[in-house]
Protein backbone atom coordinates (compact mmCIF):
# COMPACT_ATOMS: atom_id res chain seq x y z
CA UNK A 1 0.00 0.00 0.00
CA UNK A 2 1.27 3.19 -0.88
CA UNK A 3 1.48 6.46 0.96
CA UNK A 4 -0.75 9.59 -0.47
CA UNK A 5 0.96 12.52 -2.33
CA UNK A 6 -0.15 16.56 -1.85
CA UNK A 7 0.94 19.95 -2.09
CA UNK A 8 -1.95 22.01 -1.83
CA UNK A 9 -3.94 20.11 0.74
CA UNK A 10 -4.47 16.76 2.55
CA UNK A 11 -7.03 15.36 4.74
CA UNK A 12 -6.93 11.68 6.73
CA UNK A 13 -10.15 9.94 8.26
CA UNK A 14 -11.31 6.02 8.90
CA UNK A 15 -13.84 7.00 6.76
CA UNK A 16 -13.29 8.05 3.18
CA UNK A 17 -16.67 10.41 3.24
CA UNK A 18 -14.79 11.64 6.13
CA UNK A 19 -11.55 12.60 4.21
CA UNK A 20 -13.23 13.91 1.09
CA UNK A 21 -15.91 16.63 2.65
CA UNK A 22 -12.46 18.13 4.22
CA UNK A 23 -10.51 18.20 0.84
CA UNK A 24 -13.89 19.64 -1.09
CA UNK A 25 -13.51 22.12 1.80
CA UNK A 26 -10.01 22.80 0.90
CA UNK A 27 -10.38 22.92 -2.76
CA UNK A 28 -12.64 25.82 -2.72
CA UNK A 29 -10.18 28.05 -0.80
CA UNK A 30 -11.30 26.75 2.95
CA UNK A 31 -8.27 26.39 5.43
CA UNK A 32 -7.71 23.29 7.83
CA UNK A 33 -10.08 24.25 10.68
CA UNK A 34 -13.13 25.13 7.93
CA UNK A 35 -12.30 22.02 6.47
CA UNK A 36 -12.01 19.84 9.92
CA UNK A 37 -15.61 20.93 10.89
CA UNK A 38 -16.70 19.51 7.75
CA UNK A 39 -14.94 16.42 7.97
CA UNK A 40 -16.35 16.08 12.11
CA UNK A 41 -19.82 16.82 10.82
CA UNK A 42 -19.58 14.44 7.89
CA UNK A 43 -18.33 10.94 10.38
CA UNK A 44 -20.11 11.80 13.00
CA UNK A 45 -23.01 10.80 10.00
CA UNK A 46 -21.28 8.22 8.42
CA UNK A 47 -19.62 5.98 10.99
CA UNK A 48 -22.40 6.25 13.43
CA UNK A 49 -21.02 3.50 15.62
CA UNK A 50 -17.81 5.18 16.74
CA UNK A 51 -18.79 9.04 17.32
CA UNK A 52 -21.68 11.28 17.02
CA UNK A 53 -22.93 14.91 17.54
CA UNK A 54 -23.73 13.48 21.23
CA UNK A 55 -20.01 13.53 21.95
CA UNK A 56 -16.98 15.17 22.92
CA UNK A 57 -13.94 16.24 20.78
CA UNK A 58 -10.55 17.95 21.47
CA UNK A 59 -8.77 19.61 18.84
CA UNK A 60 -4.69 20.51 18.37
CA UNK A 61 -4.11 23.39 15.93
CA UNK A 62 -0.74 24.90 14.63
CA UNK A 63 -0.50 27.75 12.09
CA UNK A 64 2.95 28.80 10.65
CA UNK A 65 4.85 31.58 12.62
CA UNK A 66 1.87 31.33 15.48
CA UNK A 67 2.16 29.61 18.96
CA UNK A 68 0.30 26.28 18.82
CA UNK A 69 -3.22 25.91 19.95
CA UNK A 70 -6.15 23.46 21.09
CA UNK A 71 -9.69 23.67 21.70
CA UNK A 72 -11.29 21.68 25.17
CA UNK A 73 -14.89 20.89 23.80
CA UNK A 74 -15.53 18.27 26.84
CA UNK A 75 -18.60 18.18 28.68
CA UNK A 76 -18.86 18.30 32.42
CA UNK A 77 -21.11 16.16 34.63
CA UNK A 78 -24.65 17.05 35.32
CA UNK A 79 -25.35 19.07 38.15
CA UNK A 80 -27.68 15.88 39.35
CA UNK A 81 -24.93 13.55 38.89
CA UNK A 82 -24.50 12.77 42.09
CA UNK A 83 -23.63 9.47 44.33
CA UNK A 84 -26.79 10.23 46.27
CA UNK A 85 -28.90 10.52 42.91
CA UNK A 86 -28.08 6.94 41.71
CA UNK A 87 -28.46 5.24 45.31
CA UNK A 88 -31.40 6.49 44.90
CA UNK A 89 -32.16 4.19 41.50
CA UNK A 90 -30.64 1.45 43.10
CA UNK A 91 -26.62 1.90 41.89
CA UNK A 92 -24.55 2.05 44.44
CA UNK A 93 -21.51 0.02 43.06
CA UNK A 94 -20.52 1.62 39.47
CA UNK A 95 -22.45 3.89 36.94
CA UNK A 96 -23.69 1.35 34.17
CA UNK A 97 -22.38 1.20 31.11
CA UNK A 98 -25.61 1.75 28.98
CA UNK A 99 -29.11 3.66 28.57
CA UNK A 100 -30.37 7.06 29.98
CA UNK A 101 -28.64 6.68 33.57
CA UNK A 102 -25.36 6.66 31.90
CA UNK A 103 -25.80 9.59 29.66
CA UNK A 104 -24.63 12.02 32.59
CA UNK A 105 -22.07 14.27 31.27
CA UNK A 106 -23.03 17.29 28.74
CA UNK A 107 -21.74 16.77 24.66
CA UNK A 108 -19.37 19.30 23.90
CA UNK A 109 -18.06 18.70 20.24
CA UNK A 110 -20.69 20.80 18.72
CA UNK A 111 -18.90 23.78 21.12
CA UNK A 112 -15.65 22.57 19.45
CA UNK A 113 -16.87 23.04 15.94
CA UNK A 114 -18.50 26.73 16.77
CA UNK A 115 -14.86 27.60 18.66
CA UNK A 116 -13.05 26.20 15.54
CA UNK A 117 -15.12 28.18 13.15
CA UNK A 118 -14.36 31.48 15.34
CA UNK A 119 -10.33 30.97 15.11
CA UNK A 120 -10.63 29.75 11.63
CA UNK A 121 -12.48 33.68 11.32
CA UNK A 122 -10.38 35.38 13.61
CA UNK A 123 -6.53 33.96 12.46
CA UNK A 124 -6.90 32.46 9.43
CA UNK A 125 -9.41 34.59 7.29
CA UNK A 126 -11.76 31.95 7.09
CA UNK A 127 -14.96 32.94 5.36
CA UNK A 128 -17.10 29.64 4.50
CA UNK A 129 -20.52 29.84 6.36
CA UNK A 130 -21.57 27.00 8.91
CA UNK A 131 -24.53 26.05 6.25
CA UNK A 132 -21.34 25.23 3.72
CA UNK A 133 -19.22 23.22 6.27
CA UNK A 134 -22.63 21.19 7.36
CA UNK A 135 -23.86 20.59 3.47
CA UNK A 136 -21.98 17.43 3.31
CA UNK A 137 -23.29 15.85 6.80
CA UNK A 138 -26.76 16.97 6.17
CA UNK A 139 -26.77 15.30 2.78
CA UNK A 140 -25.57 11.67 4.07
CA UNK A 141 -28.09 11.95 6.89
CA UNK A 142 -31.06 12.46 4.70
CA UNK A 143 -30.18 10.61 1.57
CA UNK A 144 -28.76 7.27 3.34
CA UNK A 145 -24.99 6.32 3.07
CA UNK A 146 -23.68 3.19 2.30
CA UNK A 147 -23.07 0.81 5.69
CA UNK A 148 -19.93 0.15 5.89
CA UNK A 149 -18.85 -3.70 7.11
CA UNK A 150 -17.30 -2.09 10.40
CA UNK A 151 -20.75 -0.68 11.24
CA UNK A 152 -22.35 -3.76 10.37
CA UNK A 153 -20.10 -5.88 12.33
CA UNK A 154 -20.00 -3.80 15.49
CA UNK A 155 -24.02 -3.06 15.22
CA UNK A 156 -24.50 -7.26 15.34
CA UNK A 157 -22.29 -7.35 18.02
CA UNK A 158 -23.65 -5.28 20.36
CA UNK A 159 -27.32 -5.67 19.13
CA UNK A 160 -28.35 -8.15 22.35
CA UNK A 161 -26.72 -5.61 24.28
CA UNK A 162 -28.39 -2.31 23.09
CA UNK A 163 -31.72 -3.28 21.54
CA UNK A 164 -33.97 -2.42 24.53
CA UNK A 165 -32.13 0.85 25.41
CA UNK A 166 -34.34 3.79 24.45
CA UNK A 167 -33.67 4.67 20.37
CA UNK A 168 -31.22 2.18 19.30
CA UNK A 169 -33.27 -0.48 17.63
CA UNK A 170 -35.24 2.17 15.70
CA UNK A 171 -32.00 4.17 15.25
CA UNK A 172 -29.53 1.18 14.24
CA UNK A 173 -31.17 -2.07 13.09
CA UNK A 174 -33.17 -3.04 10.15
CA UNK A 175 -36.11 -5.34 11.28
CA UNK A 176 -34.04 -6.21 14.51
CA UNK A 177 -31.22 -7.18 12.56
CA UNK A 178 -27.96 -5.02 11.97
CA UNK A 179 -27.90 -3.27 8.78
CA UNK A 180 -26.64 -5.21 5.58
CA UNK A 181 -23.39 -4.13 4.50
CA UNK A 182 -23.81 -1.16 1.29
CA UNK A 183 -27.23 -1.16 2.47
CA UNK A 184 -28.51 2.33 2.77
CA UNK A 185 -28.27 3.91 6.33
CA UNK A 186 -30.47 7.09 6.55
CA UNK A 187 -30.58 9.84 9.57
CA UNK A 188 -33.78 11.73 8.88
CA UNK A 189 -34.08 13.16 12.47
CA UNK A 190 -30.32 13.59 12.36
CA UNK A 191 -30.04 15.90 9.78
CA UNK A 192 -32.99 18.40 10.70
CA UNK A 193 -30.48 18.72 14.08
CA UNK A 194 -27.58 19.72 11.46
CA UNK A 195 -29.91 21.92 9.45
CA UNK A 196 -30.97 23.64 12.61
CA UNK A 197 -27.29 23.67 13.47
CA UNK A 198 -26.28 25.46 10.14
CA UNK A 199 -28.70 27.80 10.32
CA UNK A 200 -28.81 28.76 14.21
CA UNK A 201 -25.48 28.34 14.73
CA UNK A 202 -23.66 25.98 17.22
CA UNK A 203 -24.76 27.94 19.97
CA UNK A 204 -28.54 27.18 19.16
CA UNK A 205 -27.12 23.36 20.75
CA UNK A 206 -26.79 24.79 24.17
CA UNK A 207 -28.63 27.94 24.62
CA UNK A 208 -31.47 28.27 21.59
CA UNK A 209 -34.42 26.27 20.87
CA UNK A 210 -32.43 22.86 20.27
CA UNK A 211 -31.09 23.14 23.75
CA UNK A 212 -34.38 23.01 25.06
CA UNK A 213 -35.68 20.45 22.62
CA UNK A 214 -32.46 18.25 23.55
CA UNK A 215 -32.53 19.08 27.42
CA UNK A 216 -36.41 17.58 27.28
CA UNK A 217 -35.60 14.42 25.89
CA UNK A 218 -33.13 13.50 27.81
CA UNK A 219 -34.90 14.57 31.29
CA UNK A 220 -37.61 12.62 29.84
CA UNK A 221 -35.68 9.38 29.23
CA UNK A 222 -34.21 9.45 33.12
CA UNK A 223 -31.15 10.85 32.33
CA UNK A 224 -29.47 13.71 35.38
CA UNK A 225 -29.38 16.26 32.57
CA UNK A 226 -31.13 19.30 32.29
CA UNK A 227 -31.37 22.79 30.27
CA UNK A 228 -28.98 24.76 32.91
CA UNK A 229 -26.08 21.73 32.07
CA UNK A 230 -26.39 22.63 28.61
CA UNK A 231 -26.18 26.41 28.91
CA UNK A 232 -23.13 26.59 31.69
CA UNK A 233 -20.88 24.52 29.39
CA UNK A 234 -18.34 26.58 26.83
CA UNK A 235 -15.53 24.91 24.56
CA UNK A 236 -12.12 26.45 26.14
CA UNK A 237 -8.74 27.52 24.47
CA UNK A 238 -6.15 25.89 25.84
CA UNK A 239 -2.17 25.61 25.63
CA UNK A 240 -1.57 22.29 24.67
CA UNK A 241 1.15 19.76 26.66
CA UNK A 242 4.71 20.68 24.74
CA UNK A 243 7.53 17.01 24.66
CA UNK A 244 10.85 18.63 24.26
CA UNK A 245 12.21 15.93 22.02
CA UNK A 246 15.81 15.47 20.25
CA UNK A 247 14.33 15.70 17.09
CA UNK A 248 11.94 18.67 18.05
CA UNK A 249 8.49 19.43 19.73
CA UNK A 250 5.70 17.27 20.09
CA UNK A 251 2.18 18.49 21.21
CA UNK A 252 -1.10 16.73 22.93
CA UNK A 253 -3.83 17.49 24.55
CA UNK A 254 -4.14 18.64 28.06
CA UNK A 255 -6.23 16.62 31.22
CA UNK A 256 -8.73 15.74 31.23
CA UNK A 257 -7.44 14.21 28.65
CA UNK A 258 -4.37 10.87 28.76
CA UNK A 259 -2.21 13.69 26.04
CA UNK A 260 0.25 13.43 28.87
CA UNK A 261 0.76 9.75 28.77
CA UNK A 262 0.86 9.24 24.76
CA UNK A 263 3.97 12.23 25.27
CA UNK A 264 5.64 10.60 28.19
CA UNK A 265 6.02 7.03 26.21
CA UNK A 266 7.73 8.89 23.86
CA UNK A 267 9.67 11.12 25.64
CA UNK A 268 11.20 7.65 27.94
CA UNK A 269 11.87 5.91 24.82
CA UNK A 270 13.62 9.05 23.36
CA UNK A 271 15.90 8.79 26.86
CA UNK A 272 16.73 5.06 25.87
CA UNK A 273 18.16 5.60 22.63
CA UNK A 274 15.45 3.34 20.76
CA UNK A 275 16.82 3.50 17.51
CA UNK A 276 19.37 1.47 18.43
CA UNK A 277 16.93 -1.76 18.30
CA UNK A 278 15.92 -3.17 14.66
CA UNK A 279 12.00 -2.03 14.27
CA UNK A 280 9.48 -4.01 14.81
CA UNK A 281 12.03 -6.18 16.63
CA UNK A 282 11.14 -7.67 20.02
CA UNK A 283 13.36 -5.26 21.63
CA UNK A 284 11.89 -2.52 19.95
CA UNK A 285 8.42 -3.21 21.25
CA UNK A 286 9.27 -4.67 24.51
CA UNK A 287 10.57 -1.06 25.34
CA UNK A 288 7.37 0.37 23.99
CA UNK A 289 4.91 -1.84 26.08
CA UNK A 290 7.68 -1.24 28.99
CA UNK A 291 7.67 2.63 28.86
CA UNK A 292 4.25 2.47 28.68
CA UNK A 293 3.32 0.55 31.72
CA UNK A 294 5.97 3.27 33.21
CA UNK A 295 3.32 6.17 31.93
CA UNK A 296 0.34 4.42 32.37
CA UNK A 297 1.76 4.17 36.29
CA UNK A 298 1.95 7.89 36.15
CA UNK A 299 -1.80 8.40 34.93
CA UNK A 300 -4.04 6.23 37.43
CA UNK A 301 -2.12 8.01 40.08
CA UNK A 302 -2.59 11.74 39.13
CA UNK A 303 -4.70 12.30 35.81
CA UNK A 304 -7.93 13.13 35.83
CA UNK A 305 -10.03 16.74 35.57
CA UNK A 306 -7.45 19.34 36.35
CA UNK A 307 -8.89 21.47 38.35
CA UNK A 308 -8.61 18.23 40.86
CA UNK A 309 -4.96 17.15 40.15
CA UNK A 310 -2.12 17.82 42.49
CA UNK A 311 0.42 17.76 40.33
CA UNK A 312 0.63 20.10 36.52
CA UNK A 313 0.71 17.60 33.79
CA UNK A 314 3.59 19.52 32.25
CA UNK A 315 5.97 18.50 35.38
CA UNK A 316 5.65 14.59 33.73
CA UNK A 317 7.54 15.73 31.12
CA UNK A 318 10.52 17.56 32.51
CA UNK A 319 13.72 15.79 30.81
CA UNK A 320 14.77 14.32 34.68
CA UNK A 321 11.57 12.81 35.58
CA UNK A 322 11.53 10.77 32.03
CA UNK A 323 14.72 9.48 32.64
CA UNK A 324 14.04 8.94 36.42
CA UNK A 325 11.08 6.74 34.87
CA UNK A 326 13.24 5.14 31.95
CA UNK A 327 15.80 4.09 34.66
CA UNK A 328 12.81 1.83 35.70
CA UNK A 329 12.86 -0.30 32.50
CA UNK A 330 14.61 -3.89 32.32
CA UNK A 331 15.83 -4.36 29.61
CA UNK A 332 15.95 -8.22 30.13
CA UNK A 333 12.33 -8.77 31.89
CA UNK A 334 8.97 -7.08 31.72
CA UNK A 335 6.85 -5.38 34.47
CA UNK A 336 3.98 -7.33 35.58
CA UNK A 337 1.22 -5.48 34.76
CA UNK A 338 -2.63 -5.42 36.14
CA UNK A 339 -5.58 -3.76 34.23
CA UNK A 340 -5.82 -1.10 31.96
CA UNK A 341 -8.78 2.23 31.69
CA UNK A 342 -10.88 -0.30 29.49
CA UNK A 343 -12.74 0.00 25.87
CA UNK A 344 -13.42 3.16 24.30
CA UNK A 345 -15.15 4.12 21.16
CA UNK A 346 -13.14 7.34 18.93
CA UNK A 347 -12.34 8.55 15.36
CA UNK A 348 -8.84 10.61 14.87
CA UNK A 349 -8.85 12.47 11.80
CA UNK A 350 -6.20 15.05 10.60
CA UNK A 351 -5.97 17.99 8.43
CA UNK A 352 -3.03 20.29 6.60
CA UNK A 353 -3.42 22.88 4.11
CA UNK A 354 -1.54 24.61 1.49
CA UNK A 355 -0.18 26.99 3.73
CA UNK A 356 0.83 24.82 6.39
CA UNK A 357 -1.94 25.27 9.00
CA UNK A 358 -2.14 21.85 10.95
CA UNK A 359 -4.97 20.60 12.59
CA UNK A 360 -5.14 16.86 14.28
CA UNK A 361 -8.89 16.20 16.31
CA UNK A 362 -10.41 13.62 17.87
CA UNK A 363 -14.19 12.96 18.47
CA UNK A 364 -15.86 10.21 20.67
CA UNK A 365 -18.74 8.82 22.13
CA UNK A 366 -17.16 6.50 24.38
CA UNK A 367 -17.87 2.89 24.15
CA UNK A 368 -19.74 1.70 20.68
CA UNK A 369 -22.48 3.87 20.26
CA UNK A 370 -21.98 5.46 23.59
CA UNK A 371 -24.68 4.98 26.09
CA UNK A 372 -27.01 3.43 23.36
CA UNK A 373 -29.87 5.99 23.95
CA UNK A 374 -31.28 7.90 20.74
CA UNK A 375 -33.39 11.31 21.35
CA UNK A 376 -36.40 10.73 19.46
CA UNK A 377 -37.12 13.95 18.17
CA UNK A 378 -33.25 15.48 17.65
CA UNK A 379 -31.75 12.10 16.56
CA UNK A 380 -28.74 12.44 19.13
CA UNK A 381 -26.98 9.43 19.95
CA UNK A 382 -25.46 10.59 23.32
CA UNK A 383 -22.61 9.63 24.69
CA UNK A 384 -21.35 7.39 27.78
CA UNK A 385 -18.21 9.37 28.81
CA UNK A 386 -19.45 9.52 32.52
CA UNK A 387 -19.52 5.57 33.55
CA UNK A 388 -15.96 6.29 33.67
CA UNK A 389 -16.37 8.20 37.08
CA UNK A 390 -16.54 6.27 40.13
CA UNK A 391 -19.06 6.13 43.02
CA UNK A 392 -16.40 5.51 45.52
CA UNK A 393 -15.32 9.26 46.78
CA UNK A 394 -11.91 7.86 47.54
CA UNK A 395 -10.67 7.46 44.21
CA UNK A 396 -8.71 9.12 41.76
CA UNK A 397 -11.76 9.89 39.11
CA UNK A 398 -14.79 10.21 41.80
CA UNK A 399 -18.36 11.80 40.40
CA UNK A 400 -19.04 14.94 41.25
CA UNK A 401 -21.57 18.09 39.97
CA UNK A 402 -19.69 19.58 36.94
CA UNK A 403 -17.06 18.11 37.41
CA UNK A 404 -14.83 16.80 34.19
CA UNK A 405 -14.26 13.03 33.06
CA UNK A 406 -11.32 11.23 32.25
CA UNK A 407 -10.61 10.74 28.74
CA UNK A 408 -8.36 8.29 27.14
CA UNK A 409 -8.80 10.64 23.80
CA UNK A 410 -5.79 12.65 22.71
CA UNK A 411 -5.05 14.21 19.61
CA UNK A 412 -0.99 14.98 18.49
CA UNK A 413 1.20 16.46 16.57
CA UNK A 414 5.04 16.87 16.43
CA UNK A 415 6.98 20.17 14.65
CA UNK A 416 10.20 18.43 14.06
CA UNK A 417 13.77 20.61 14.08
CA UNK A 418 14.45 20.26 10.02
CA UNK A 419 11.31 22.19 9.56
CA UNK A 420 8.49 18.74 8.70
CA UNK A 421 4.85 19.14 10.59
CA UNK A 422 3.48 15.92 11.68
CA UNK A 423 -0.42 15.01 12.90
CA UNK A 424 -1.06 11.72 13.64
CA UNK A 425 -3.66 9.86 16.10
CA UNK A 426 -5.86 7.30 16.73
CA UNK A 427 -8.92 5.89 18.01
CA UNK A 428 -8.80 3.14 20.75
CA UNK A 429 -8.79 3.79 24.50
CA UNK A 430 -5.71 2.45 26.12
CA UNK A 431 -4.26 1.72 22.82
CA UNK A 432 -3.89 5.18 21.88
CA UNK A 433 -0.81 5.91 23.46
CA UNK A 434 0.91 2.53 22.09
CA UNK A 435 -0.40 3.30 18.32
CA UNK A 436 0.67 6.96 18.85
CA UNK A 437 4.31 5.47 20.06
CA UNK A 438 3.98 2.77 17.20
CA UNK A 439 3.19 5.79 14.39
CA UNK A 440 5.67 8.71 16.14
CA UNK A 441 8.82 6.19 16.44
CA UNK A 442 8.67 4.56 13.19
CA UNK A 443 8.17 7.95 10.63
CA UNK A 444 10.25 10.16 13.10
CA UNK A 445 13.20 7.94 14.86
CA UNK A 446 13.44 5.32 11.78
CA UNK A 447 12.20 7.30 9.04
CA UNK A 448 9.15 5.10 7.90
CA UNK A 449 6.81 7.20 5.30
CA UNK A 450 3.47 6.91 7.35
CA UNK A 451 1.84 4.38 5.24
CA UNK A 452 4.53 2.05 5.98
CA UNK A 453 4.55 3.14 9.58
CA UNK A 454 0.37 2.72 9.72
CA UNK A 455 0.45 -0.49 7.73
CA UNK A 456 3.11 -2.46 9.81
CA UNK A 457 1.72 -5.01 12.39
CA UNK A 458 1.23 -3.59 16.00
CA UNK A 459 0.67 -4.62 19.56
CA UNK A 460 -1.71 -3.32 22.31
CA UNK A 461 -1.13 -3.72 26.12
CA UNK A 462 -4.11 -4.51 27.81
CA UNK A 463 -8.07 -3.76 27.02
CA UNK A 464 -9.40 -1.48 24.43
CA UNK A 465 -12.92 -1.56 22.57
CA UNK A 466 -14.03 -4.88 21.91
CA UNK A 467 -11.73 -6.84 24.13
CA UNK A 468 -11.68 -7.27 28.13
CA UNK A 469 -8.36 -9.35 28.32
CA UNK A 470 -5.12 -7.35 29.77
CA UNK A 471 -2.37 -9.10 27.67
CA UNK A 472 -0.03 -7.83 24.94
CA UNK A 473 -1.59 -9.08 21.88
CA UNK A 474 0.28 -9.01 19.20
CA UNK A 475 -0.97 -8.64 15.36
CA UNK A 476 -0.29 -11.84 13.40
CA UNK A 477 2.00 -10.29 11.26
CA UNK A 478 4.73 -10.00 13.51
CA UNK A 479 7.41 -12.62 13.20
CA UNK A 480 7.07 -15.92 15.01
CA UNK A 481 10.09 -15.50 16.77
CA UNK A 482 9.06 -11.95 17.57
CA UNK A 483 6.60 -13.25 19.93
CA UNK A 484 8.61 -15.85 21.47
CA UNK A 485 11.46 -13.76 22.77
CA UNK A 486 8.81 -11.26 24.35
CA UNK A 487 6.83 -14.42 25.75
CA UNK A 488 10.77 -15.20 27.34
CA UNK A 489 10.99 -11.37 28.75
CA UNK A 490 7.78 -12.32 30.55
CA UNK A 491 4.79 -10.57 28.32
CA UNK A 492 1.63 -12.44 28.37
CA UNK A 493 1.26 -12.72 24.27
CA UNK A 494 -2.06 -13.03 22.61
CA UNK A 495 -2.01 -13.61 18.97
CA UNK A 496 -4.84 -11.18 16.83
CA UNK A 497 -5.72 -11.37 13.26
CA UNK A 498 -3.52 -9.85 10.60
CA UNK A 499 -5.21 -6.52 10.36
CA UNK A 500 -7.05 -6.35 13.65
CA UNK A 501 -9.29 -3.17 13.88
CA UNK A 502 -8.41 -3.84 17.54
CA UNK A 503 -5.02 -2.05 17.67
CA UNK A 504 -7.02 1.31 16.75
CA UNK A 505 -7.12 3.32 13.34
CA UNK A 506 -4.24 5.42 12.59
CA UNK A 507 -3.71 8.01 10.35
CA UNK A 508 -0.85 10.17 9.79
CA UNK A 509 0.07 13.49 7.57
CA UNK A 510 3.54 15.31 7.19
CA UNK A 511 4.26 17.82 5.44
CA UNK A 512 7.91 18.65 4.24
CA UNK A 513 9.34 22.25 4.37
CA UNK A 514 9.05 22.50 0.75
CA UNK A 515 5.54 22.36 1.15
CA UNK A 516 5.34 18.68 -0.09
CA UNK A 517 2.63 16.51 1.86
CA UNK A 518 2.05 13.02 2.21
CA UNK A 519 -0.32 10.88 4.85
CA UNK A 520 -1.25 7.29 5.53
CA UNK A 521 -4.58 5.94 6.44
CA UNK A 522 -5.33 2.64 8.44
CA UNK A 523 -6.32 -0.22 6.30
CA UNK A 524 -7.87 -1.94 9.26
CA UNK A 525 -10.73 0.87 9.07
CA UNK A 526 -12.62 2.45 5.99
CA UNK A 527 -10.89 5.35 5.92
CA UNK A 528 -8.34 7.20 3.40
CA UNK A 529 -5.96 9.78 2.49
CA UNK A 530 -7.87 12.63 0.04
CA UNK A 531 -5.06 14.88 -1.21
CA UNK A 532 -4.50 17.84 -4.25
Amino acid sequence: MQQKWGIRGMAVAPHSLASESALAVLREGGNALEAMIAAAATIAVVYPHMNSIGGDSFWVIHSPGKAMGGIDACGAAAGLATKQWYAERGITTSIPFRGAIAANTVAGTISGWGAAQQLSKQGLGGKLPLSRLLADAIHYAEAGVPVTFSQSNLTAKKRAELIDVPGFAETFLVDGKAPEVGSIFKQERLAKTLRQISRKGTEDYYRGDLAELIAKELTEIGSPLRLTDLHRHQAKLIDPLELKHSMGNVYNMTPPTQGVVSLMIIGILDQLNLKRFKVDSAEYVHHCVEATKQAFMIRDKYVTDPAYMTKHAQSFLSPAFLKKLAKNIDPQKALPWGQGKGPADTIWMGVIDGNGNCVSFIQSIYHEFGAGIVLPKSGVNWQNRGCSFSLDPKTLNHLEPYRKPFHTLNPAMAIFKDGRSMVYGTMGGDGQPQTQCAVFTRTATYGLDPQDAISRPRWLLGRTWGQTSDSLKLESRFSPWVAKELYALGHEIEMLDAFDETVGHAGCIIRDPSGTLHGGWDPRSDGAVSAF
